[in-house]
């Protein structure tokens, strides 16, 4: 029992702390023995690329991303708009219409983003192709940064980086800013020591050549396209000076029902590619995945229960102190989790419980996802939570 709880323990820290120390000492140690990656900063010959927003029922911000798509920085003879509205229902598809710089593709029939996303990939006929989301606003240098690096033919995919705009920081939805804040320095870090594992939908781009479809019941379509190109043999690189902007949850509830999708994507991920959790064949990319996506989608969650039932038990069979500070610290964050839960129903906004309450609603997530996945009840369809 004392065993599985040290284990349980063990796979917590990793999944969330050691995990992030480790990658950063194998990155100094790479640097060390073959010196920092190389960026290419010659801006001359980037390849053309095609700019591609899926957007349904988006009339309330349309116009927007339409006026920061046209003013980001590119060679105006090297780049292609697409716009699809597939399904939309209000006046999107007529506001994009507006624009003659941009291509629109529009079916009144709605059948998920992936079979958007198949359609627009067949009109393509740039080297790169670039993914961004309809509610999120990218920084003017945006495209520049992320095609620059495709003159290495080594990169099959350049993800950039999303950010979070907090409106209110007593809020509890504040959190996600923070947790996105961490995910990203682990994505810069996975990228120095080799490979992202995985593109966030809001920004992502990848050579033309390389696109696989993947099934129509996808959940997450963007996470599968990027590493169906890692197993192929290339490298995701992060972007950070390649961001996207938007704005967090409308409230915890939205960003609850955001992150069970995810969880239950990241379950039919796992399934699906099965071949990246093999060591000799991709022996970076497979560690870099079961570290920091493959743990915290499967065990992480479970050894979180498990560690604090059997802590509770072995107090009544071990005297040693260290079980009373381990068992005493658990229960402080859950207790400022559960409080934090309270006071978001009540409105009553306390800053300090944030990041506890964010960190259980996210572990939650991975088990309602898994749920969720196992009963065959989560659309690959869009349903998009709602934002500030």
């Amino acid at each position: 029992m004392i065993a599985i709880f040290w284990i349980c323990v063990f796979i917590i820290f990793y999944t969330y702390v050691g995990y992030g120390i480790l990658l950063y000492l194998l990155v100094k140690i790479r640097q060390a023995i073959k010196g920092e990656r190389p960026v290419n900063n010659n801006l001359k010959n980037l390849p053309s690329v095609t700019l591609i927003i899926a957007a349904y029922n988006e009339e309330h911000i349309i116009d927007k991303k339409i006026k920061n798509t046209l003013t980001l920085n590119y060679p105006a003879d090297k780049i292609k708009y697409l716009f699809i509205t597939d399904g939309s229902t209000d006046g999107t598809p007529n506001e994009v219409a507006k624009y003659d710089r941009i291509k629109l593709m529009h079916s009144p029939e709605r059948s998920g983003k992936i079979n958007a996303v198949h359609r627009a990939m067949k009109e393509v006929t740039t080297e790169v192709a670039i993914f961004t989301d309809a509610n999120t606003f990218l920084n003017k240098e945006a495209l520049i940064n992320i095609a620059r690096h495709y003159k290495d033919e080594r990169v099959g995919a350049v993800s950039g980086e999303k950010r979070v705009e907090i409106t209110d920081v007593s809020d509890a939805t504040a959190g996600e800013g923070f947790y996105w804040k961490y995910e990203s320095a682990l994505k810069k870090l996975d990228s120095q020591l080799f490979s992202v594992v995985g593109a966030a939908g809001e920004l992502f781009s990848i050579r033309t050549r390389l696109y696989e479809p993947v099934p129509a019941d996808t959940i997450l379509d963007d996470f599968m396209i990027s590493l169906l190109i890692a197993a192929k043999g290339y490298r995701i690189v992060y972007e950070p000076d390649a961001f996207a902007l938007e704005s967090s949850s409308a409230n915890t509830l939205e960003e609850l029902k955001r992150k069970v999708r995810i969880a239950a994507g990241g379950i039919q991920s796992i399934l699906r590619l099965r071949t990246l959790l093999n060591p000799f064949k991709f022996p970076v990319l497979s560690f870099q995945y079961i570290s920091h996506r493959v743990l915290r989608w499967t065990i992480t969650p479970l050894c979180m229960i498990i560690a604090f039932i059997l802590n509770f038990v072995i107090l009544f069979y071990s005297p040693a102190y260290v079980y009373k500070l381990m068992y005493l610290a658990q229960l402080l964050i859950y207790t400022a989790a559960f409080f934090g839960w309270l006071f978001e129903r009540k409105e009553i906004k306390v800053k300090v419980l944030f990041i506890p309450f964010y960190f259980c609603m996210m572990n939650y997530a991975v088990l309602a996802g898994i749920v969720k996945f196992a009963s065959n009840k989560q659309s690959a369809a869009w349903d998009k939570a709602r934002r500030k």
